[in-house]
């Protein structure tokens, strides 16, 4: 026999030892599947887990155990039914933008400065005349009791306690009204209009009577979405639905006792509706390239947010850090622009600002913190980015918000404007 054979013979033997270790295999599953369009793929680094007291891996135990905000995305996906799991994991078709808004902000680099004396920094922004201590701001999300028994409450105590601004859903669990008092201060609220103008005027009104000074329009959802991934999570769930779906859990008490139907993809002309029919300032959620910003300012738009829903709408492949400069370029500080997608680091975070964003929505890392740890989990995700980003501010010599300027960032593949 060649010491040719001899060797694969050896191979084999040595895989099929690990085929049947129950650890090893695990291990290798998670690497081997690691594919968009696999049910068991997810963004969880391999830092974030440590060897259990039965030697199988196991996520953080307690808040004080985490590094960074990927740590609680293991907790959550242990908590989680597989459906709600999905839910948030989830993009779009191969989920290449999903992707993307994570992986170009490694195309970017922060150009450091040295001897600057910065120790004390402010991260202050301010946004239709009111100051926040943090450009930092929680991105809606509908339906937060399927993550947490109180939902929208959790997330707004967390928002209260730690002073951050916190924009609420068309498809809130829990009733505005509620939210507002958890929160202790009104809130920005996110609408999806209904196809009916009476529908989408009573919800507004709703808004308005809540104290919500701004309204967030969202279009980017209207044509549908192709969510393969939270399809193959809901394959996988063999829970009774009625187990956290029963009444009054996950019900949308915004247009729970309306005729509500989603309306159609929408024009210029309903922007212009809206304006006449609010006194709410009037944010669009969704803008991703410069022409649709200039329309933005033609339109009388009051802000803008940089948004591809998180990866969840169209596989444009563009993620939203590609996006920003152009719009900035296009908007040349005349209304406040607002980011999301992607954002997990003090260093994303840093990018986005100096590439002009105000303000930088985040979605995906407190529903990981309120899954895993509810209200404390929350608070944890914004402490840490808000220590990130605070750190690389004084690494940078930036002392303040307005002090974060392009010369920062380069990029040999993005074109920054």
């Amino acid at each position: 026999m060649s010491n040719y054979s001899n060797l694969e013979i050896k191979r084999r033997q040595f895989l099929k030892y690990l085929a049947s270790s129950p650890l090893i295999a695990s291990s290798l599953s998670g690497c081997l599947n690691d594919d968009p369009g696999n049910p068991q793929y997810n963004d969880i680094a391999i830092s974030t887990l440590k060897r259990g007291s039965e030697g199988r891996l196991s996520a953080i135990s307690s808040v004080d155990q985490a590094l960074n905000v990927f740590d609680f995305e293991a907790v959550a996906k242990t908590n989680l039914t597989p459906a709600h799991y999905g839910y948030i994991a989830t993009g779009v078709a191969d989920n290449i933008t999903l992707r993307a808004n994570r992986e170009e902000f490694s195309k970017i680099d922060i150009r450091v400065r040295r001897l600057t004396g910065v120790n004390q920094v402010d991260m202050s922004t301010k946004l239709f005349g009111e100051t926040w201590q943090t450009p930092i701001i929680l991105a809606p999300v509908g339906s937060q009791r399927a993550f947490n028994v109180d939902g929208e409450i959790t997330t707004a105590k967390a928002a209260k306690n730690k002073k951050h601004l916190q924009i609420l859903s068309t498809f809130t669990s829990i009733p505005i009204e509620d939210v507002v008092k958890a929160r202790g201060k009104p809130l920005w609220f996110q609408l999806y209009p209904a196809t009916q103008w009476n529908v989408t005027k009573e919800i507004l009104r709703r808004a308005e009577s809540a104290g919500c000074p701004v309204v967030v329009l969202t279009v980017d959802m209207f044509a549908g979405s192709n969510r393969e991934s939270m399809k193959r999570f809901k394959k996988e769930d063999s829970s009774i639905c009625g187990a956290c779906h029963f009444p009054g859990r996950n019900s949308r008490p915004m247009v729970s006792k309306l005729d509500f139907k989603l309306s159609t993809p929408l024009t210029w002309d309903f922007v212009q509706k809206l304006k006449e029919n609010t006194s709410m300032k009037v944010v669009i959620k969704g803008i991703v390239t410069s022409e649709d910003a200039v329309l933005c300012l033609e339109n009388g738009v009051d802000g803008i947010i940089v948004s591809n829903h998180g990866g969840r709408a169209e596989e444009s492949g563009r993620a939203t850090i590609q996006c920003l400069p152009e719009v900035t370029a296009a908007v040349n500080g005349q209304i406040p622009v607002l980011i999301d997608g992607g954002f997990r680091r003090g260093t994303d975070i840093f990018k986005a600002l100096a590439m002009g964003a105000q303000g930088i929505c985040i979605g995906r890392p407190y529903l990981w913190g309120l899954a895993a740890f509810g209200q404390e989990g929350v608070e944890s995700v914004l402490d840490m980015l808000r220590a990130e980003l605070q750190l690389i501010m004084k690494q940078a010599g930036t002392a303040s918000i307005k002090n974060i300027t392009r010369d920062y960032v380069q990029s040999t593949q993005i074109i920054i404007p």
